[in-house]
């Protein structure tokens, strides 16, 4: 991870002589900051919580070439020779022939914590400290060691759920509620840093909400409680003794802690394992869209009174979007009751809710807002992909002229598909060439990509488009909303009408 940026001691000074010119106005506050104490002590708290604390061991064997590695020399160069028969002369027995000599076998150990959720011996940690392994060992604080078996893992949300046999139950620990954790709230972390085991140390939430872009669904805590390699898998603690996060990751440039650490939130982390207990793997929902993000520019486009929500620039076909009746160009603001704040937040919502429920879905379309209905289906593994024809050697096409937008359209025939490797089955209108300072170059668009909608509504011809940009202008919006295909898929992008390549009518 990269290091933030950080003030110079003389950028610091500069500061506080403008602070000390130019004081800062109070603000009166609605009412008394109280601050709760301190602890005395975590003693109490941390005897009660360890023993429920587990280091995990995950052991990979890898096959690696026998001996030094050889330098890269040209072909035919002395050198080449001379190494190659120095490490000819130094070959372990056994070797696999002169160039090829036998792989070595060497045993990879990663180290982790993890915590007891149940007392038959279910265990939760990371998935990143036991992926790849051959052997996983569970080692409870009295030093007993135990064989683990996984019960299921999920690879996007970094969960993993273990199974260990013992002769008595074993102390396990509850999820509590991760939602009711505010700024400023006291934590506890335990866990396995750098080998050490049981190693308790406290502080506070420093943050919620942080995406720190390792996956589709970070919604991470952010703590100051020292958190360094090891402690990936271990508990975060309220001051209840209730597991609230999963410390997952740190932000560091040297590998320790300074003050930065991340946990996956219990609220989350509870439905994962609760499926990773039935199923093996989690059954997330899945609605079948592609989405944007809603910007000032394509609110304004929509009349949208503020930017929000996700748009969508996709549907799948045959899923639960399409069967109920999403289409391109929808912006969705509520999903199944919660409000959907930006294109980010939609995924981790829909995930979380249940598979094979119908639930309401508060789209706004047309300039007003309208309720549909879906039935959401489990997440497929695999996705599908947009392929590309492969461009041949077409005739050069008929083309118009956008006025304004700087650009030039042609209609989908057999030799703009040819020439720009459209699909058999596509629909819209080819962009065929893009003024350097025109409105439309300014906004990423380029020579093959296909305008499939112009504010909401399909487009078949350059005349199409014309028209639906004319009457945008006639209600002196600023911007023009275009749905664009291209081949990694659709996406809306507002297209400014101040400018293009010839004066505008008064």
């Amino acid at each position: 991870m990269k290091r933030p940026a950080s003030r110079t001691l003389r950028a610091a000074l500069l500061a506080c002589s403008a602070l000390a010119v130019a004081p800062l106005a109070a603000v009166p506050l609605a009412g008394p900051a109280i601050a709760r104490p301190a602890p005395d002590s975590f003693a109490d708290l941390a005897a009660k919580l360890l023993p429920a604390v587990v280091n995990v061991s995950s052991t990979t064997e890898v096959k690696t070439a026998a001996g030094p590695d050889m330098p890269m020399f040209p072909p035919g160069s002395p050198f080449e020779q001379f190494f190659k028969d120095f490490m000819n002369r130094h070959r372990p027995p056994g070797g696999g022939g002169e160039d090829q000599p036998a792989p070595e076998e060497r045993r990879m150990q990663s180290l982790g914590s993890g915590f007891i959720i149940d007392p038959s011996g279910l265990v939760v940690t990371n998935n990143h400290v036991i992926e790849g392994a051959d052997e996983i060992t569970v080692t409870l604080q009295d030093g007993t060691s135990l064989k683990a078996t996984v019960v299921g893992r999920d690879t996007a949300g970094d969960l993993a759920l273990l199974k260990v046999k013992s002769d008595k139950p074993l102390p396990s620990l509850q999820f509590g509620d991760s939602s009711a954790m505010r700024i400023g709230d006291w934590v506890l972390a335990i866990g396995n840093p750098f080998g050490l085991g049981g190693s308790v140390t406290a502080g506070i939430v420093s943050a919620r909400g942080r995406d720190i872009h390792e996956g589709p669904y970070d919604d991470f805590i952010q703590t100051d409680a020292p958190i360094n390699r090891g402690n990936s898998g271990g508990p975060l603690f309220n001051m209840d003794g209730q597991v609230i996060g999963i410390n997952t990751a740190i932000y560091s440039p040297s590998g320790g802690s300074i003050g930065i650490g991340f946990a996956i939130p219990a609220n989350m982390a509870k439905i994962d394992v609760d499926q990773l207990r039935q199923y093996g793997h989690p059954r997330r929902g899945w609605l079948g869209v592609r989405i944007q993000e809603v910007t000032p520019d394509i609110a304004e486009s929509l009349s949208l009174h503020q930017p929000g929500g996700a748009m969508v620039a996709g549907v799948n076909p045959g899923g639960p979007a399409d069967k109920a009746h999403l289409r391109n160009g929808d912006v969705i603001l509520k999903f199944n009751g919660q409000d959907v704040k930006d294109m980010r937040s939609l995924p981790r919502i829909v995930a979380d809710s249940e598979v094979g429920k119908q639930v309401p879905i508060e789209v706004w379309r047309d300039g007003k807002e309208v309720t549909l209905q879906a039935t959401l289906a489990e997440m497929p593994d695999d996705k599908t992909q947009l392929a590309a024809a492969t461009p041949g050697q077409p005739a050069v096409p008929q083309t118009t002229d956008l006025s304004g937008l700087g650009m030039k359209l042609a209609p989908i025939t057999a030799d703009t598909k040819s020439k720009y490797g459209l699909g058999d089955n596509q629909k819209g209108v080819v962009i065929t060439d893009v003024s350097p300072d025109g409105a439309a170059a300014k906004q990423g668009l380029k020579p093959g990509d296909v305008i499939v909608e112009v504010q909401q509504s399909e487009v078949n011809t350059p005349a199409d488009v014309q028209q639906h940009v004319e009457s945008v202008r006639k209600e002196n919006r600023r911007s023009v909303l275009m749905l664009i295909q291209r081949q990694d898929g659709m996406q809306w992008i507002p297209v400014p009408l101040g400018g293009g390549d010839e004066p505008q009518k008064g």
